[in-house]
């Protein structure tokens, strides 16, 4: 039997991408989007009309659910009453589910799946003059997946249609949510995000002292280049001993003793309280 796929939010950025990369997969993807806006959008950029949503849900085997963090949990608990036992609920980030924000329902399977996003060594960034920095176009990046509950089949399941909406792929992971929810927020944006924020701030400040800002860009983002190539291993490498003292000097200064614990589970479920 064909596996039926409701896609809701299909209308929006992240969901246009999707229905692009759905349509050629063996599923048969019901899209649904609330907004004329939206709805417009999936026609222009896809050539794809929707359906309303109680059609959409009618017998789906998997709802994948392309909306805001927090409308989630509104969204799953309107559409619960009409989805069969079984039905997979996929959300495309794990802050919803870890905050348990989904239906107490023990027999519908939930999965959740996040992109990698390319890596900033790809040789694929870039192609026919084209920028793939999300990923989902031709660059390829990885996908980690987690199954909160169901079974090994479940997982199976998931995973292919994971790998079908952020293709094309380079690796495919399987996590826990808790571990998915380190990952994003902890790793990916209370940290990254953080630190490049401060990056930023950085490079506005020595402008502000008199570095042409043209200067200060290209000097910053070719640092980053080699320091991460080197820091991540991209290439064998190590700093000079001034710059290993700079480290030693400037991380103090900069990071309190304790930032590790952002990562405690405590502070992941403060972040996550905050943007659900």
């Amino acid at each position: 039997m064909q596996t039926v796929i409701a896609l809701l939010g299909a209308g929006g950025k992240m969901g246009v991408r999707l229905a692009k990369n759905l349509r050629n997969t063996r599923f048969e993807v019901r899209h649904v989007e609330v907004s004329e806006v939206g709805r417009q959008r999936l026609r222009d950029e896809a050539g794809i009309e929707c359906v309303d949503q109680t059609l959409a849900l009618d017998n789906a085997n998997v709802v994948v659910l392309a909306i805001p963090d927090t409308l989630i949990g509104k969204v799953a608990a309107q559409i619960a009453p009409q989805l069969a036992s079984g039905t997979m609920v996929m959300t495309l980030d794990a802050a919803a589910p870890f905050a348990g924000h989904l239906p107490q329902r023990d027999d519908l399977v939930y999965f959740v799946a996040h992109p990698c996003h390319p890596p900033i060594f790809s040789d694929a960034l870039r192609k026919n003059g084209q920028a793939d920095f999300f990923g989902g176009g031709h660059a390829p990046q990885s996908v980690v997946s987690a199954l909160m509950q169901g079974t090994p089949a479940d997982f199976d399941l998931g995973e292919e249609i994971a790998k079908a909406i952020y293709a094309p792929i380079l690796r495919s992971y399987r996590v826990t949510v808790e571990q998915m929810a380190l990952l994003e927020p902890g790793l990916s944006e209370t940290v990254c995000a953080t630190l490049l924020d401060v990056m930023r701030e950085a490079m506005d400040e020595v402008v502000a002292r008199g570095v042409p800002a043209d200067c200060a860009r290209d000097f910053l983002l070719g640092h980053m280049t080699i320091l991460s190539a080197v820091i991540f291993k991209e290439i064998p490498g190590v700093f000079s001993d001034a710059c290993n003292k700079a480290i030693t000097f400037g991380k103090p200064r900069l990071m309190r003793d304790d930032w590790r614990r952002v990562f405690d589970r405590e502070e992941i479920s403060e972040s996550i309280q905050r943007i659900t």
